[in-house]
Order: structure tokens, then C-alpha cells, then sequence
């Protein structure tokens, strides 16, 4: 997990041994380190390498492209760390 204000309430914190209870393991990723992140990954992917252009037109568009990426993700866009 990251260490968002979510991830860190009491609320979430409360839930972990039931979590752990069911096999699922939690563990926080260290704070400054977005390249464990991997939503931190896609988000550079979609910024750098594969935005449109009309993706920059309105806040409409930016959804409309970050939808499509998302539903594309695995088929017509795929992150190779190789």
C-alpha cells in the first residue's frame, strides 16, 4: 500500500488482521518511491509515452482518454520492464 491518508486511517488499519485472517497479506511501500507504485507506473506511461494529443483539449477529453487507456490496458496498451 502507499501511505495515502486512506491507507493510514484507523478505519483501513482496523481491517488488517481480518485481511490477514483470510490469507491477504498488507504491507506498506516505502514513502518517496513511486517506482513500486504501480499505478505510479501506468500514470508515467499514460503522461509520457502514450497520451494524444486531443487528450489535452478539456477536462472531457482527459477522461475520455484515461477510460480508453484503461480499457485497453493488456491489448492495445501494455508496460514491457524488460
Amino acid at each position: 500500500m502507499d501511505n495515502s491518508t486512506f491507507h493510514t486511517s484507523e478505519a483501513f488499519e482496523m481491517k488488517i488482521p481480518e485481511w490477514q485472517s483470510k490469507g491477504l497479506e498488507i504491507f506498506y511501500l516505502p514513502k518517496y518511491s513511486p517506482q513500486l507504485n504501480l499505478i505510479e507506473i501506468l500514470w508515467r506511461f499514460m503522461k509520457y509515452e502514450w497520451i494524444e494529443w486531443w487528450a489535452y483539449k478539456g477536462w472531457s477529453y482527459l477522461v475520455e482518454y484515461v477510460e480508453m487507456v484503461i480499457r485497453g490496458y493488456g491489448t492495445e496498451y501494455e508496460i514491457n520492464f524488460g
